[in-house]
């Protein structure tokens, strides 16, 4: 028997993971391998089942999936990074969602995905990741556990189970503007150990109408620059073309305070039109505008 050192174990360990997450990845992403999906495209369940029940998931602390988290991975030519941590995370941008093609396959995490749980996959956050969703539009929020990758789309932050989308009301839209907040396991599992009672108010008549929700526009940012003169070159490039959006160059500072020029096109009217500007851009040489929602 041949004894193999403790360090070279280690490696192939490594190597072994990275190749089963590159296996998970090229089937979800119909690469050139036989897919291990028996649907070619994804749709929601046969019959309508109710959801509106589901649960969000309960964060709790683990630790981070052993072959979930490569540093880097590449996905139909695109290599995306894993952030060390998800301490801190805020985004918006546009959500969408999967179901019965994936429904109890294994995730890029090692779970069996059940779309009827309150679950997500993300490209670059680590796994599992807890979060708060909100959608933009109506104010809805759920907690998902972030457990897979995905979803590899322009213009896509999160992908949602179909038990998610159905709970923040963007299953018949296909899609929506939605804010992602990581969850602390350890401080939610504190602020709810106990029972917190409500102190008692005197009852009032009548029905308190709820505030709606500000209702947020939709930008694609082709660029951030330091220099006002290289925002008007990148702006100067889109002369004459018919966009489905006004062209600016808006003034910010960034958490560096330094003083930025940034080339948007919008406010948009609706996802659809987001992605049909985006092919647009790729047209002319405008690669990966990313999506702004304020």
């Amino acid at each position: 028997m041949h004894t193999i050192k403790t360090g070279t174990k280690s490696r192939l360990r490594t190597a072994l993971g990275l190749l089963c997450l590159s296996l998970l990845l090229n089937a979800c992403t119909g690469g050139h391998r036989v897919s291990r999906y028996s649907q070619a495209h994804d749709s929601a369940p046969p019959q309508h089942i109710d959801v509106s029940q589901a649960k969000d998931a309960i964060p709790k602390v683990e630790p981070f999936s052993r072959y979930g988290n490569p540093s880097t991975y590449v996905v139909n030519g695109r290599r995306y990074s894993t952030l060390p941590s998800n301490k801190g995370y805020k985004e918006r941008g546009i959500a969408s969602w999967y179901g019965t093609k994936f429904h109890g396959h294994r995730t890029s995490s090692g779970d069996d995905y059940d779309m009827y749980q309150m679950s997500a996959a993300h490209k670059t956050l680590p796994l599992p990741t807890y979060a708060r969703v909100t959608n933009l539009r109506n104010g809805k929020s759920v907690i998902v556990k972030i457990n897979d990758r995905g979803p590899f789309h322009d213009n896509r932050l999160i992908d949602l189970s179909y038990a998610a989308a159905a709970r923040l009301g963007i299953l018949g839209k296909g899609t929506g503007l939605v804010e992602v907040t990581a969850i602390d396991p350890a401080g939610y599992q504190r602020n709810h150990a106990k029972p917190r009672i409500a102190p008692s108010r005197p009852k009032v008549a009548g029905k308190t109408a709820q505030q709606p929700p500000h209702e947020p526009s939709l930008y694609l940012q082709l660029g951030a620059f330091l220099s006002r003169s290289n925002a008007e070159r990148l702006e100067s490039r889109l002369n004459g073309i018919e966009l489905p959006g006004e062209l600016r160059i808006s003034e910010s500072t960034d958490d560096n305070h330094q003083h930025l020029y940034r080339v948007r096109i919008g406010p948009l009217a609706n996802v659809e039109s987001a992605d049909r500007l985006t092919q647009l851009l790729a047209d002319h040489g405008i690669q990966s505008p990313h999506v702004v929602i304020d």
